[in-house]
């Protein structure tokens, strides 16, 4: 380019009235405007398209953000007048700053992922080594805050200068996120829409504050474990099914007996059937009753209580330790005196008087009339 043709494009933004930005791209999320000079003239009109926002800045402060329409640029403008005075400036022509579009759009599908496996610790599991990835958009909500802490002077900003900073972020918030829900490994994929509503919602107040950013979506696509831990997970999704080993077997036998009504040789096959369907069955009540518990033995009646023996003296003068039914019968055997004693009795006593014996010795049918 040779000097006229300079000075001709810095003559020409040196006055130029409009300023605008008319987005082609994708990507872009901040944009300053080109000025010779930072020199905006007096009367110049701003224009912001939807989905844009404008912030003018002068001596390294921000102006209020320009929504969406046309503005002057002027000192008959109070907010701009109001704006020049507060940085003490003389109200020199033509005004000296930067003018910043931001756009305000969401920007969407960007990926996210784990770039390491993430311990966690799962109350099913233990502690397991997990992955994931999904997608997320955003969009800058706070114009101003964005441009301190993020933009600075850079001129200009796309979604690849930030993204991989959220997405440290959105990561390094995963694994608490999951701790916190306390929804199991195994029953995570029935609810990764609420997970990622979770963790967007936990995420959001931090990225305003120190970003000016908002996240509009977070999206989990998959949660993934080791395969040695998949294994384990499919052990255990056949043991569930073995708990209904009963209808499993049955189910079996059935499909051997269709496949046996298809082989030509007739009988042969259907009793290769009839063989399948008994060790079905042998086998379902055989793990079956593995998957049970044993049933617990009968009670059995206690002991009888051992009957109270007798200290005895008969007629004969012989001396023994009997029954209460023993005594008895000596006494019906032997005619004359029987003399009892047991532990608590003061003396001996007739027999015919202790109420265990004289009870047996009443419950002797009388004898029959004579006829």
């Amino acid at each position: 380019m040779g000097l006229w043709d300079t000075l001709k494009e810095h003559a020409g933004a040196q006055f130029l009235d409009v300023l605008e930005w008319a987005d082609d791209t994708r990507d872009s999320v901040v944009y300053r405007f080109p000025i010779f000079q930072k020199a905006i003239q007096d009367g110049a009109k701003l224009v912001v398209r939807e989905g844009q926002t404008a912030v003018f800045v002068s001596e390294g402060k921000l102006s209020d953000v320009f929504a969406a329409g046309t503005h002057d640029i002027s000192t008959r403008n109070a907010p701009i007048m109001g704006f020049f005075e507060s940085i003490k400036y003389g109200l020199n022509m033509p005004y000296k700053g930067d003018v910043y579009f931001v756009n305000t759009r969401v920007f969407a599908d960007h990926k996210w992922g784990t770039p390491n496996p993430i311990p966690i610790r799962d109350a099913d599991l233990g502690v397991v080594r997990m992955r994931g990835f999904g997608s997320f958009a955003f969009r800058v909500s706070e114009p101003a805050t964005f441009l301190r802490e993020v933009v600075g002077t850079t001129g200009l900003l796309t979604t690849e200068d930030i993204t991989g900073q959220l997405k440290r972020k959105l990561v390094s918030a995963l694994a608490d996120t999951i701790g916190e829900a306390k929804i199991p490994l195994l029953d995570l994929v029935a609810h990764y829409m609420d997970f990622g509503d979770a963790l967007r919602d936990r995420l959001n107040p931090w990225f305003k504050e120190n970003y000016g950013i908002t996240l509009t979506d977070f999206v989990v696509e998959n949660i993934s474990v080791p395969p040695e831990v998949e294994k384990m997970m499919d052990k255990r999704s056949s043991m569930a099914l073995a708990g209904d080993m009963n209808t499993y077997m049955q189910f079996q036998a059935a499909n051997a007996m269709e496949e046996a009504a298809k082989n030509p040789d007739g009988g042969g096959g259907f009793m290769q059937a009839g063989l399948g369907l008994a060790m079905g069955q042998t086998m379902a009540a055989q793990l079956g009753q593995a998957g049970r518990p044993a049933a617990a033995p009968p009670p059995l009646p206690p002991p009888l209580p051992a009957p109270a023996l007798f200290h005895h003296a008969g007629p004969d003068g012989v001396r023994s330790q009997l029954a209460p039914a023993d005594v008895v019968a000596r006494v019906k055997a032997q005619p004359g005196r029987h003399l009892v004693w047991k532990e608590g009795m003061a003396a001996w006593e007739e027999a015919a008087a202790v109420p265990e014996i004289a009870a047996l010795l009443r419950a002797e049918p009388p004898p029959l009339p004579p006829g």
